[in-house]
């Protein structure tokens, strides 16, 4: 995939356009009309970001990255904790207090399949957002679809064509326009091209690089991808069943591990150059089920550090060295990516499959 060098710097603005504290959402499991426990699908998230800043999610799948961003948007009612944006707390706020709000803050769905009505035409679709805001730009709102489609790279005389008529990719860029009809300044944006081509994803990328640079947008991008993720996000926070384990900037994340998941995450990214055994982990066993997660550490029962402590106390998110990263894990590693833990030697994919590919494979 080739995708453009990174020329864009996070903002050092002191006040964060997003705060999040302490950000729950527990969904309760029924018998009937009887509760029975509760999924703990997202379990206590504190993260910031700032003006024209890249904030990157990872995890493997179910680790809460979706039902993040949907409550960061407030499309999910969050269990517990805070979520200030552009210094107001929207947690509670109701849809009449959104309503301004929404032109600020907007998502990028998942699935460009799903996420446009079929029913309604390119412009339509594009257009709606400045409808229900009653926003009547210049020149009207036909030439300011028009202009937003040519931004994304669409034909604007497709303004009249049904979702249908178009590809994958071109279906995405369409939700790409839809959510930057009102100019908003944070985009949270929901695995934008995991279910597009290799050679499409590069496009999709390098286009929303593009827009960030011209438009000063913010992005809490979510992504399974880690090779996207290190090419488009200024700063990475690492998900494991519910809770970040691990946050910092790109070149610390990538380089500098501390947290023995991160570490495992990041051998499992092909790389035909460094397809030796040394470099990879096998995690053992599968994710626990966020219904009963662990005690102590979520981590514990697939690390190879795990110790008595570790099930005992539950390792707080922590600067360490003075640095901007952050880690929760007693026994955080302090070697560099290169080398592999004791007795580990295979690795592991983000979708929780063994990744021993050869390298005729991966090249592939």
């Amino acid at each position: 995939m080739s995708v453009q060098p990174d020329t864009a710097a996070a903002t050092t603005t002191t006040e964060p356009l997003l705060r999040v504290r302490g950000l729950s959402k527990h969904f309760p499991v029924r018998n009937g009309l009887r509760a029975t426990g509760l999924v703990r699908a997202v379990d206590g998230l504190d993260f910031d970001v700032r003006p024209g800043e890249t904030l990157g999610l990872v995890g493997e799948s179910g680790c809460g990255k979706t039902t993040t961003g949907r409550m960061l948007v407030r499309l999910l009612q969050p269990t517990a904790g805070t979520i200030e944006f552009d210094g107001r707390d929207i947690t509670h706020a109701g849809r009449r207090e959104l309503r301004p709000l929404r032109q600020d803050l907007q998502i990028i769905f998942q699935d460009p399949y799903a996420s446009l009505n079929p029913r309604h035409t390119v412009g339509r679709i594009v257009a709606m957002p400045l409808q229900v805001n009653g926003i009547k730009p210049p020149g009207g709102i036909k030439a300011r679809v028009q202009e937003l489609l040519e931004l994304v790279g669409l034909n604007p005389e497709h303004y009249n064509r049904y979702p249908h008529e178009f590809s994958g990719g071109q279906r995405q860029r369409i939700g790409i326009a839809r959510a930057l009809a009102l100019r908003p300044k944070l985009i949270i944006a929901d695995e934008p091209v995991s279910a597009l081509d290799v050679s499409i994803q590069a496009q999709v990328i390098n286009l929303l690089r593009d827009l960030q640079r011209d438009l000063g947008l913010a992005f809490v991008f979510i992504a399974h991808d880690l090779a996207v993720v290190r090419h488009f996000c200024q700063r990475v926070a690492v998900m494991y069943l519910g809770r970040i384990v691990e946050i910092g900037d790109r070149a610390d994340i990538y380089e500098r591990p501390q947290h023995p998941y991160t570490r495992a995450l990041l051998s499992a990214i092909p790389d035909v150059t460094k397809l030796g055994p040394a470099g990879r982990i096998r995690l053992a066993g599968d994710v626990p089920t966020p219904l009963d997660p662990p005690s102590g550490c979520r981590f514990r029962t697939r690390c190879w550090k795990a110790q008595d402590i570790c099930a005992i106390e539950e390792p707080a998110l922590v600067r360490r060295d003075g640095g901007n990263q952050a880690t929760a894990c007693h026994f955080p590693e302090r070697e560099a990516v290169g080398a592999s833990p004791e007795g580990e030697t295979a690795g592991t994919s983000l979708g929780g499959e063994t990744a021993d590919a050869s390298a005729e494979e991966v090249s592939r």
